[in-house]
């Protein structure tokens, strides 16, 4: 009886000693991210599973206190670069049962915690925002316009430069995809989009706005608030890179939104992926994209941005084939329910510059001379659109007025329709080409009489 005891208490023991063990067992943190966006900072904890915190805002000084329960960082926070961000100093104290984070700050913040569950390319994530007390109007966002070259200063004021906004897709905690080298996709269309923006900006009669100049996130129905409320935008584009699980899928493409439905099984997959990002970069709950209300509101002026976006696309795959192989050899903008691109008073397409999953193409996309052949190609593109759809009052309609143009016949046009775009009458343009009728032929070439 006597032994049956004491194994009974050793075995009660050892269950005690295993329990306590589970209990006090410490989750370790190895990886943390920071990201200064224009209005706030980012810190991301990458997490093995759910991890209980507490967060606390202390004054005098101003810090704030991160508590992560039953946790142990391994991570060395003096490589994380807070220089631009309202942190002073970051400091990590261990503890029996947590690890205390304590953030020095330099002025006082608006703080916001979110548990973020698993989702590619992401496992378990603890986000901690800390918004800017004071929004400034003068933002990363404002993209600064650039100094007006002698050309454009000549220009009089009623001339107004159409505004081009320029959208590198994806960013901050959004990575987009991953070539086989190890390159984001995220990375190489910023590079692009500010090589874009220098171009336009040295471009007469047009100027560039950037959604974001740096690594952070932004939603995407805040993008096109961006472009078109903050800024006017005429031109929406949003700069991306392709991927495929088939390493030899290739070529560049473009696409314009779609309500009625995808034109391909591939144009639905991307939009999928790519209205996707807002739950991949972490987006609260009231900043996600209501994009069906949106739709049902829309719908009523989108058919006439949607068939400007067509023919932009048109002017930029051309543009682009030149320079770069498109995808599958075709030249047709493909259409389909990309959220980003929903705004019904801007003309807007989505670009996929080459597959960033092919090897090859990712060479190329990571070239610095190739992305200027790609941004080049693009505000060719743009250029034609703005010549042959001038907004009045401005620099591409003066010039119109002062030298006439010329109108290369697309698919679906009519005579009645491109003497409407350019305001004159059907029989100056039957006059100025030598034609009879309102027969026109895809193609062809128009003298457009001055208005």
């Amino acid at each position: 009886m006597t032994m049956r005891k004491t194994v009974a208490v050793a075995f009660l023991s050892l269950l005690a000693l295993c329990w306590s063990s589970l209990v006090f067992a410490q989750t370790t943190i190895d990886s943390v991210r920071l990201h200064r966006a224009p209005d706030h900072t980012r810190i991301v904890f990458d997490l093995p599973g759910p991890v209980d915190h507490k967060l606390d805002k202390l004054a005098n000084p101003d810090r704030i206190v991160l508590d992560l329960q039953n946790a142990a960082l391994d991570f060395d926070v003096k490589t994380l670069d807070y220089a631009s961000s309202p942190i002073a100093n970051i400091r990590v104290g261990k503890h029996t049962d947590k690890t205390r984070v304590v953030l020095d700050m330099n002025e006082s913040v608006r703080t916001r915690t979110n548990l973020l569950k698993p989702i590619e390319p992401h496992g378990w994530r603890l986000v901690v925002d800390l918004f800017d007390k004071e929004l400034t109007t003068a933002t990363a966002n404002d993209s600064k316009p650039t100094p007006e070259k002698s050309k454009k200063s000549a220009e009089p004021k009623a001339q107004r430069l159409m505004v081009v906004a320029i959208d590198a897709g994806h960013g901050g905690e959004d990575p987009g995809a991953r070539g086989p080298s190890g390159a984001y996709e995220k990375t190489i269309v910023l590079q692009i989009a500010k090589k874009l923006e220098a171009m336009v900006n040295e471009k007469a009669g047009m100027r560039a706005v950037m959604v974001r100049d740096g690594d952070y996130y932004v939603p995407l129905v805040e993008r096109r608030k961006i472009a078109r409320e903050k800024h006017g935008a005429d031109v929406f584009v949003s700069i991306h890179a392709d991927a495929f699980t088939d390493a030899r899928a290739n070529g560049a493409s473009v696409f314009a939104l779609s309500n009625r439905g995808a034109t391909s099984a591939r144009a639905r997959y991307l939009a999928k992926i790519a209205n996707e990002s807002d739950r991949v970069a972490g987006v609260y709950e009231e900043e996600k994209d209501d994009s069906s209300l949106y739709s049902v509101l829309a719908d009523l002026q989108m058919n006439g941005s949607m068939a400007g976006s067509l023919y932009l696309g048109r002017q930029v795959l051309l543009e682009m084939g030149k320079v770069t192989k498109l995808h599958g050899n075709r030249d047709k903008v493909e259409q389909a329910g990309f959220a980003v691109l929903k705004e019904p008073e801007m003309v807007s397409i989505l670009v996929e510059t080459g597959f960033i999953s092919n090897p090859t193409e990712e060479r190329n996309l990571r070239s610095s001379a190739h992305q200027t052949k790609l941004a080049r190609s693009v505000v060719k593109g743009i250029d034609a659109y703005f010549r042959s759809h001038p907004a009045p009052n401005s620099w591409y309609a003066a010039q119109r007025r002062e030298q006439g143009d010329e109108y290369r016949i697309q698919p679906g046009d009519t005579l009645s329709e491109i003497a409407r775009q350019y305001s004159v009458s059907e029989q100056s343009i039957r006059s100025a080409n030598g034609m009879d009728g309102d027969r026109i032929m895809v193609g062809q070439v128009l003298k457009i009489p001055r208005s």
